[in-house]
């Protein structure tokens, strides 16, 4: 075979043990149920404890697609975090090691929360240039990490998880197989999002950052504004590089960002409620990770079958987003 299309054929997903309500941050701060659900739609989140990091995320995660993929060889292993265990090394080559792939190519990818997306489309080009096989993508993120203790608003909205998909040879025609994608960027607004400590920008000061500037940061009216409109318009471009219309359409799994930006991406799109998969009430915005968690809660739940068309599309910092499409197929997750 000559080149060849990228299929998903495992999944697998991933939540640390310790969930946080919403009756433990009222507890915390001057905040309450129905304000932060009116806000976000969320109801819990989880978080890690202290010790567990991005890459112990991953690996659970991986381990699961690996299953859910039935023993499919992978010779390539992507993790797409904002988090990552170390400023250097990269997380994914120990993350490959701890699953037993010696060996195999391995990196890092950072796009916030558009981050899993890129990585399929990483994985699909690494497939159709013939430099891998079968790819394990990876999206973790820890984000609980680095939130200010305290900051009200982002500790209500983000949480921690891992979710993977593998990626086989295969041709354009199967079901799973990736379709075009449009991924984009805008970096003058890198400041809506961001850690602004830590990096080589501060350390290369020789000036110590305020304890306030190691904490992620979020304009959050403004993020609103761009991801909805970012949203909509990759996605509109990724169905018209497939050759789908809207009316294609039978499932939008978009980056659970908060209740409020699907409901506006699913009405710029004119996708009723029912097509638009969430999860977000159960996990928070898990950056990375978010995609694919909501397919997997999507399948267990009955929301996602065999044969949907689904539509993906995600927004994160950088600013950065990225839509592609596919018909699902038969993959159960683990």
């Amino acid at each position: 075979m000559t080149g060849g299309a990228a299929v998903l054929a495992g999944l697998g997903s991933w939540l640390p043990p310790r969930v946080v309500d919403n009756a433990e941050l009222c507890r915390r701060f001057d905040t309450s149920d129905e304000w932060i659900r009116s806000r976000t739609g969320i109801r819990q989140r989880h978080v890690v404890e202290p010790g567990m990091s991005t890459g112990d995320l991953a690996v659970e995660a991986g381990a699961r697609a690996l299953k859910s993929a039935h023993g499919c060889g992978v010779d390539t292993v992507v993790v797409a975090t904002t988090t990552p265990d170390h400023s250097c090394p990269a997380t994914a080559p120990e993350v490959a090691s701890r699953l037993g792939l010696a060996g195999v190519a391995a990196f890092d990818l950072g796009a916030a929360c558009s981050g899993f997306v890129y990585a399929l489309a990483a994985g699909a080009g690494l497939i159709a240039a013939e430099v891998a096989q079968q790819v394990l993508v990876i999206g973790a993120d820890s984000l609980s990490t680095v939130l200010d203790p305290a900051d009200r608003a982002n500790r209500a909205i983000l949480g921690d998880g891992a979710g993977a998909v593998v990626l086989r040879q295969g041709l354009a025609t199967e079901a799973g197989a990736l379709g075009p994608f449009d991924l984009g960027s805008d970096g003058d607004q890198a400041g809506l999002i961001m850690v602004p400590a830590g990096g080589s920008r501060q350390r290369s000061t020789g000036e110590r950052a305020a304890d306030s500037e190691h904490y992620f940061r979020m304009a959050g009216k403004s993020v609103f504004r761009h991801a909805v409109q970012r949203m909509a318009a990759s996605a509109q471009v990724a169905l018209r590089r497939a050759g789908w219309t809207l009316r294609d359409v039978d499932r939008l799994v978009a980056h659970q960002a908060n209740a409020r930006i699907l409901s506006a991406v699913g009405d710029e799109l004119d996708l009723p409620p029912d097509r638009v998969v969430r999860n977000i009430d159960t996990v928070g915005n898990t950056s990375a990770a978010s995609i694919p968690l909501a397919l997997a809660d999507a399948v267990r739940d009955g929301h996602l079958c065999p044969g949907d068309r689904v539509l993906l599309c995600a927004f994160g910092g950088g600013l950065t987003w990225a839509s592609t499409t596919l018909c699902w197929p038969d993959v159960e997750p683990a």
